[in-house]
Order: structure tokens, then C-alpha cells, then sequence
């Protein structure tokens, strides 16, 4: 058994442009223990008041069911002793099942940066691990610069862990701090340490080269059990080494397992939850987990993996959540279209006459300046409409739309109007810019039909001119979309940029609804008979 330690509330905390709330870091919480991850750090609580805060606020919340909250923070400073330091108080204290502390493990990073000795570093390190030892709980050493440390002067970074292990540190974390190392480095270090102390250790890299994954296999090869990382890489600089990678790695590769059995289906979904929290566009290029990781272009790897799987995938998509997709292109033919079509309209071959018409039709769409490539979503309601097979939720009866300038932030309004089964419904909504205003105006009025559209946002929104006719051109609108659990792409194409946009919103929407809204609701609102005005 591997065990994975999540540090994204602490080192992913200091990535550029992350910024985590309180309600941010809980949910986080909550999510990585559903995953089932052995261990969360979630922050240092002498140094950062928020981190305090999260810390505090566990207490009144049930516990978690798989993982185990870690405090981080660092050794007592020069020259001061363990128990007069203030942060290794504060880090007593806390709410934690283990607490780490990080000390130097490279002897010119103590003479450069803390203007100490190294046998003063070595005391601190010993000092602060048996005080620390007075909460009962586990208490781990972060060996900061160890493999900078042991290529500089090997005996002393030795030196650093060995008076981690005297001083009762239950865990030596071996960190690769400038993410400098190389896969062969690692193994060598890892195997020196393993001779010498019986301590468990663990492993922590950072991306500075790209190898953070590589480095963390390494490791666990050369006899760490447990690694430490971020959901998606994010930390400092080039990033930590992405769990999202190395969960699957471990388990699917090495054969090893380091979560709840059953529970690596669910990596997909919270690489993509961790995104939202994060304010963050996910990696659609990402291994296991990326929107990318499984789809397939060119007609004869199509076709070859119609017949076998395995050979153009490395594993099942499904084992780690995800979904195989088949991109719709000149390259793709009947056979890409059969791929498409076959996962939701089991009742089709690839003689089927149906797809003879669906692939007419995408001919003719093509030609007028749409691409299904990446708007997935467009493509089946076409393909449903093409069959008679699509249904009808909703129609846009009329819409206005005003952007005025000097009015702030909000200087656009949307009105409309649509009908639900025989019913009409009216609203208006401002919003930043005219899309904006009209996406919210169109939500705002359908949510009171269908309440689940309240959960959905756009995320992306993209515009292609598809000719030169200057402000006349053709565009093409192209947006994602997100109910905080799935991901969808929609497109609208129209000489107009708001009517392309309409296209691709009302599409987007319709979408949801035929995908991911249960047949309750959709029985619900065709069961109303009230007309909804506008409010």
C-alpha cells in the first residue's frame, strides 16, 4: 500500500493565482476524503491565518472518513529554543492528526539562508521534533533541499535525517525542493536512505524539469511508501508533482494500490471539482484525467480501436472516470461518425442508414462554417434531430438585447422570453457585456422550469471569424460549459455574434437537459400549468 499525501491546500496554495477561502479549503477537504487520500496537509497555522481558521472550523465538523489532517510548519528558528518558539506552540495546539516540520538538509542552504551552523540546524531539528512529540501524535520531517543537500555534501544531509530519526520523527519526507533532480538521482538517494534507517519515508518533488512524476516513481520504486502532491501539479514556480497523474500511475501500472478499492473511478471527477474550487482552467491535454486524455481524430485509429481498445489506449478510460471520445473530422468519415453515434444509440451499426443521413447533414453544416471537432454537445442534439429522436424542452420565442456604454461593470441588458410546453416564461438580467446578460436572461427564466439549471455556468467562450467581410463576417461561437460535475462544448455559427451565441447557449442548455437532469424534473415542468412572468 502506497499512501498519497495531498498538499494542494499548502504547497498548491502558493501557486500563482490560487487563492483559497475558508468555505474553498473545507470543500476541498471534503472532496480529497471522498477520493479517499491517506493524508491532507492542509496548511500552516502559525504562519497563515486562514490556514488557523480551517484548522479551528474541523473541529465542529464530522470527521473525515478516510483521510487525516497534517499541520505544517517549520523547525524553531536559530537559536531559540523549541519550546520558546511561537510557531512550534501554535502547531502544538492545533487540531491535526500529524504534524510536519521542514528543516534544511543541504549545509550552504543553513550557511546562506538561516546564517546558522549546521550542528545549530541539527539541534533545532531535534529539538523541535521532540517537542512536537508532546501532542501524541505523528510528527514528520520534511527534509528540505535533501537531494541538493546529498549531491553537495552527502554526509551532512545524512546527518539532517538522522537526527529526524533520534528525535522520534515517525515519517522523513525526501524532498526534492528546486525540482532539480533526475530520475536516476533520486533512486540512487532513496536506496543510500533506506540502508541506513528503518524510519517509512516519503517522497516530495516539484516540476521544475517536467519530472516530478518520474522522480516520485522512482522513489516509491526505490522504497518510499508514500508520495506527496497536488490535484492537477499546482504549486510554486513549475508546479509539484500531479497526483492526478501519479494516483494512476501507482495503482494501474505498478500494480500497488493507494486508495479505497472502487474509489479511482472518482480521480476524473475531482480533478475536475478541484479546477472549479480553484478558479482554474483544467488541463484538457492532462494524462488519465484530461477532456483529451481519451479522444481519438484520425479514421484509422478510430476504427482500430472500434475493434480492440488497447490500441490506441494505454487503460480503460473508465477506471479512472473518464470517457472515450471520437473527434468528428474530414479525417474521421463514416467510421468516426458510427464511434460518435454508437454510445448513446445502441440500436445503430455502421450500415445503419442513419448514419448516412447524419453524415450529410454534418457536410452541409461543415460547409455553412460549423465544426463538431470540440462541441461535442452540438453534435448528438444534431445527430438526435437528424433521427427525430431529439426532445424539445424549450423555445426561444423573443429576445432583446441593449449594451450601453459607462454604465460599469454590468452594461448590458437581456430580455426574453420562451415557451415550456404551451407556457411562456419572461425575464431580463444585466450582465458584463451583451452574451453575458443574455446567458444569465436565458437561465434565469428556465431554472424556473427546471431548478437543476441553476447549478450550471459557462466557462470558456470563444469567437472565430469564419470570413473577411469585415463587421459583416460570419462567426463562430464556441463555449464549455459546467454543472460542477460535467463538462460539456456547444457551437453556434450565424453572420450575427449574438444570434451564433444564442445558438450555442440554447444548445448548452438543451444539452443538460437530455443529459443530466433527471426524468422527474423534466415530468415536473411539463406538468405545470401556471403561466411564470417576469419578475
Amino acid at each position: 500500500m502506497i499512501q498519497i499525501s495531498d498538499t494542494t491546500l499548502r504547497d498548491g496554495a502558493q501557486a500563482e493565482g490560487i487563492s483559497f477561502s475558508l468555505d474553498d479549503k473545507l470543500q476541498m477537504a471534503r472532496e480529497l476524503d471522498d477520493l479517499g487520500v491517506s493524508w491532507i496537509e492542509a496548511g500552516n497555522p502559525a504562519a497563515n491565518p486562514l490556514d488557523a481558521s480551517f484548522f479551528e472550523a474541523m473541529r465542529s465538523r464530522p470527521p473525515l472518513r478516510h483521510a487525516r489532517l497534517s499541520a505544517f510548519g517549520s523547525t524553531c528558528r536559530p537559536y531559540v529554543k523549541a519550546d520558546q518558539d511561537e510557531a512550534l506552540r501554535v502547531l502544538l495546539r492545533v487540531c491535526a492528526s500529524q504534524r510536519t516540520i521542514f528543516g534544511k538538509s543541504s549545509l550552504r542552504q543553513v550557511e546562506l539562508v538561516l546564517h546558522c551552523s549546521g550542528e545549530e540546524n541539527l539541534r533545532m531539528i531535534r529539538e523541535s521534533i521532540s517537542f512536537l512529540r508532546q501532542s501524541g501524535n505523528p510528527v514528520w520531517f520534511d527534509a528540505e533541499h535533501f537531494f541538493d543537500g546529498f549531491r553537495e555534501n552527502r554526509e551532512y544531509a545524512l546527518k539532517t535525517l538522522q537526527a529526524a530519526a533520534a528525535a522520534g520523527a515517525d515519517r522523513i519526507i525526501l524532498c526534492d525542493t528546486n525540482g532539480g533532480a533526475m530520475p536516476d538521482q533520486i533512486a540512487s538517494a532513496v536506496t543510500e536512505v533506506r540502508k541506513l534507517l528503518s524510519i517509512p519515508l516519503g517522497i516530495h518533488c516539484h516540476n521544475d524539469c517536467g519530472l516530478a512524476a518520474a522522480n516520485s516513481l522512482s522513489a516509491v520504486s526505490a522504497g518510499c511508501d508514500l508520495v506527496q502532491g497536488t490535484i492537477g501539479g499546482v504549486g510554486e514556480r513549475c508546479g509539484n508533482a500531479d497526483l492526478c497523474t501519479l494516483i494512476p500511475l501507482i495503482s494501474l501500472k505498478l500494480g500497488i494500490p493507494c486508495l479505497p478499492e472502487g474509489n479511482l473511478a472518482r480521480l476524473t471527477h475531482l480533478s475536475r471539482v478541484a479546477a472549479e474550487i480553484m478558479n482554474i482552467a483544467p488541463n484538457e491535454s492532462a494524462p488519465f484525467v484530461g477532456y483529451s486524455a481519451f479522444a481519438h481524430k484520425g479514421g484509422m485509429h478510430i476504427d482500430a480501436i472500434l475493434k480492440d481498445r488497447s490500441t490506441y489506449e494505454q487503460v480503460d478510460p473508465e477506471l479512472v472516470g473518464n470517457q472515450r471520445r471520437f473527434l468528428l473530422s474530414d479525417q474521421s468519415g463514416r467510421a468516426g461518425i458510427y464511434a460518435r453515434l454508437g454510445h448513446f444509440l445502441h440500436d445503430l451499426n455502421r450500415d445503419s442508414p442513419e448514419i448516412a443521413l447524419v453524415v450529410q447533414k454534418l457536410k452541409r453544416m461543415e460547409a455553412e462554417g460549423y465544426t463538431y471537432e470540440n462541441a461535442d454537445g452540438s453534435f448528438e442534439l444534431l445527430a438526435l434531430g437528424i433521427l427525430g429522436r431529439r426532445p424539445s424542452f424549450f423555445r426561444v420565442l423573443d429576445y432583446h438585447v441593449l449594451s450601453q456604454q459607462g454604465k460599469g461593470p454590468l452594461d448590458a441588458q437581456a430580455y426574453l422570453k420562451v415557451e415550456v410546453n404551451g407556457q411562456e416564461g419572461i425575464n431580463a438580467a444585466e450582465g458584463d457585456g451583451p452574451v453575458n446578460a443574455l446567458d444569465l436572461a436565458l437561465r434565469k427564466t428556465l431554472a424556473q422550469f427546471y431548478p437543476s439549471i441553476r447549478s450550471m455556468r459557462l466557462k470558456d467562450f470563444k469567437v472565430r471569424v469564419l470570413n473577411s467581410q469585415g463587421t459583416a463576417s460570419r462567426v463562430r461561437v464556441s463555449i464549455e460549459s459546467t454543472d460542477g460535475v460535467h463538462l460539456w462544448k456547444t457551437v453556434g455559427v450565424h453572420n450575427n455574434i449574438i444570434q451564433a451565441s444564442l445558438r450555442a447557449l440554447t444548445d448548452s442548455v438543451d444539452y443538460m437537459l437530455t443529459k443530466y437532469v433527471s426524468p422527474e424534473e423534466i415530468a415536473a415542468a411539463a406538468a405545470r400549468k401556471s403561466t411564470v412572468s417576469l419578475e
